[in-house]
C-alpha cells in the first residue's frame, strides 16, 4: 500500500491539519496577520523540529496552490492588466535589485565561511555553489536543484530557503499589521460571487491549466498554470465565479503546514552556525528589499506596502496571499513575485558558470568541513 494512502499516515495527516485548525483559530482569536497560514506555520514547524509526526500531503499542497493561483488570477482586469504593464521598468530594477542582492548575500556567506571549511580541508568550491544557490531568492526545490548540478550542499541549500520562507513569511505581515498597513481594495477582483457552475467551469479550466505547466515541467506549476488561466479569462471578460473565502482559507492553511514540516529535528543540528548566518542574511536582505521597495513605490506611485511585498524576498504565493489580506495591489504583488521568481531561476545557473566558471569534478557528499 502506498505510504500516503496507509491508516497511520492518514490518521497522522487528520491530526496535522486538525492541530493547523487549531492554531489558526487561536490566530484569529489573536487577531495576529494571517491567521490562516501563520498560525499553522508556526505551530506545524515547532512541533516538527520537536518531533513530533506532523506530516503533510502532496496533493493536498498542489489542491491549496491551485485554489490560491485562480483565487489571485481573478484580479486581472484589464484596467489592471494596463497598469501593471506601464510599470515594465519597475519589475525591471526589482529583478537586478533581487539577483544583485543574492550575489551580494552568497558572497558574505562564503566570506564568512571560507575560513573555517578551509581550515578544515574542506572544498571551497562546493562552498561557493552552496553559499550562490543558497543566497539566490528563487524556489526552494529549484535552486535545490540548481545546486545539485554545480555540487554544492543541497541539504544546506533546502534548509536555508526553508529557513527564507519561514522568517519573511512570519516577519513581514506582523511589521505591515504593526504599521498600521492596510490598502482599500483599490484592484478588486473581477466578481465577488459565487456560481456553482461557473465555479466548477473555473477549476476545471485552471486545472488544465494547472497539468499542462506540470507536462511542461515548469516551476511550481499548480500555481502558475492556474494562475495565468484564471488572468487570461479575467482580462478577456469571462468572470464564471469568486472563490469562496473557505476554500481560500483552506488553502492558506494546507500551505502554512506543509511549510512547517519541513523543519525536523535534525534541522537545529543542521551546522547551527551557517544557519545562524544564514538567518541574518535573510534579515538584512528583508530589510534592504523593504527600503526599496517603500523607494520605488514613491516613484511608480503606488502604496508602499505593496511594493515592499512586491519585492520581499519571501515565496510567491506566501507574499501573493499577504497582498490579499491586507488588500494591498494583489495583481502588482503577484505581478512581481512571478517575474523576479521566474528571472532568477533563468538567470542563476548561467550566471554561475560565467562568474565561477563550470561545475566542478564530483566532490564528497559534505564540503569536507562542516560551515558550523
Amino acid at each position: 500500500m502506498p505510504r500516503s494512502l496507509s491508516p497511520s499516515f492518514a490518521l497522522r495527516l487528520g491530526a496535522t491539519l486538525a492541530l493547523a485548525c487549531a492554531a489558526a483559530q487561536l490566530c484569529l482569536w489573536l487577531r495576529t496577520p494571517l491567521p490562516w497560514m501563520i498560525g499553522p506555520l508556526v505551530a506545524v514547524s515547532l512541533l516538527s523540529i520537536a518531533g513530533a509526526p506532523v506530516v503533510s500531503a502532496m496533493p493536498l499542497r498542489n489542491a491549496a496552490q491551485w485554489t490560491i493561483g485562480t483565487s489571485l488570477g481573478l484580479y486581472f482586469t484589464p484596467a489592471v492588466v494596463a497598469l501593471v504593464a506601464t510599470l515594465w521598468w519597475a519589475v525591471g530594477l526589482t529583478i537586478l535589485w533581487a539577483i544583485g542582492l543574492g550575489l551580494l548575500s552568497g558572497a558574505w556567506l562564503y566570506r564568512l565561511h571560507a575560513g573555517p571549511v578551509a581550515a578544515a580541508g574542506g572544498d571551497l568550491r562546493a562552498l561557493r555553489a552552496t553559499t550562490f544557490f543558497a543566497a539566490s531568492a528563487g524556489g526552494a526545490s529549484e535552486m535545490t536543484v540548481l545546486a545539485e548540478r554545480a555540487h554544492a550542499r543541497t541539504d544546506l541549500v533546502a534548509a536555508s530557503h526553508s529557513l527564507r520562507v519561514l522568517v519573511v513569511a512570519v516577519l513581514v505581515p506582523f511589521c505591515l499589521q504593526a504599521a498600521g498597513v492596510h490598502g482599500s481594495d483599490a484592484l478588486p477582483p473581477s466578481t465577488r460571487e459565487i456560481h456553482g457552475p461557473g465555479l466548477a467551469a473555473l477549476l476545471a479550466l485552471t486545472g488544465a491549466g494547472a497539468l499542462l505547466m506540470r507536462r511542461w515541467r515548469q516551476p511550481n506549476p499548480w500555481f502558475l498554470g492556474a494562475l495565468t488561466v484564471a488572468m487570461g479569462l479575467t482580462f478577456s471578460g469571462i468572470a464564471l465565479s469568486a472563490v469562496p473565502q473557505a476554500a481560500s482559507n483552506a488553502a492558506q492553511l494546507v500551505i502554512g503546514a506543509s511549510l512547517g514540516v519541513r523543519f525536523k529535528p535534525s534541522f537545529i543540528r543542521l551546522a547551527p552556525r551557517w544557519m545562524a548566518t544564514v538567518a541574518a542574511s535573510t534579515l538584512l536582505v528583508t530589510a534592504a528589499c523593504a527600503a526599496f521597495g517603500m523607494g520605488l513605490a514613491r516613484l511608480a506611485g503606488l502604496h508602499w506596502g505593496t511594493l515592499v511585498l512586491a519585492t520581499s524576498p519571501g515565496g510567491m504565493s506566501e507574499m501573493s496571499i499577504t497582498a490579499k489580506m491586507l488588500q494591498l495591489g494583489v495583481p502588482v504583488v503577484t505581478a512581481f513575485q512571478v517575474c523576479r521568481l521566474s528571472a532568477v531561476l533563468v538567470v542563476m545557473e548561467p550566471l554561475y558558470r560565467r562568474l565561477y566558471g563550470a561545475a566542478a569534478p564530483d566532490v564528497p557528499a559534505g564540503l569536507g568541513g562542516d560551515p558550523d
